[in-house]
């Protein structure tokens, strides 16, 4: 699967007449599952498995989470993130605009961090059955509209970010494939 790549980058100007530079990219991410499509399909899909995988940075006394999951719908999340004497109000915004249930997921959502919007992303997850389980392919394309320098930086983020929550997923759907991590860990004690 592709590890992603930095598609463009562009400088325009702002509505305040400061420059401002816009990044797109996208990359793809593959994950196998001994859970069968409809069963990660329903992590997506029901509250409360999703709040299971699905979280923003930040202590969870401060989350909020909510989900509409149909044609249409929309999630919202949002934390307070701190980090030493650093503070951050993050938000995550979605909308969905296809669902096959056991097949795919079609959503863009909006990244904001204390109230401004730093970048916009279309995701497509898809589902497909195979020996032993199924497979999902997250394909992400993404506009950056808060950078600093390259992009770079925001895009490496993104796209582990985007594993962590896939490994939160894995631990939900298929919980005995980390099994012997726990194991080791309580063998080295």
């Amino acid at each position: 699967m592709s590890s992603g790549r930095l598609d463009h980058a562009s400088e325009g100007t702002s509505a305040t007449g400061a420059k401002s530079q816009v990044v797109h990219g996208s990359f793809t991410l593959r994950v196998d599952f001994s859970a069968s499509p409809e069963q990660v399909f329903a992590a997506f899909a029901e509250p409360s498995l999703r709040t299971r995988w699905f979280r923003l940075p930040g202590s969870s006394k401060h989350a909020t989470h909510a989900l509409d999951f149909r044609v249409g719908g929309s999630e919202v999340a949002t934390n307070l993130f701190v980090s030493g004497d650093v503070e951050e109000r993050v938000e995550y915004r979605s909308r969905f605009h296809d669902i096959v249930p056991g097949e795919r997921i079609v959503y863009a959502y909006e990244g904001h961090v204390d109230g401004l919007r730093h970048w916009v992303s279309l995701v497509t997850v898809e589902l497909a059955a195979q020996a032993g389980g199924s497979r999902l392919d997250w394909t992400e394309q993404y506009t950056y509209l808060v950078v600093s320098d390259d992009g770079s930086q925001e895009t490496a983020h993104l796209r582990g970010g985007t594993r962590l929550l896939l490994n939160g997923l894995s631990a939900v759907v298929d919980p005995h494939r980390f099994q012997h991590l726990a194991r080791m860990r309580t063998d080295a004690s």
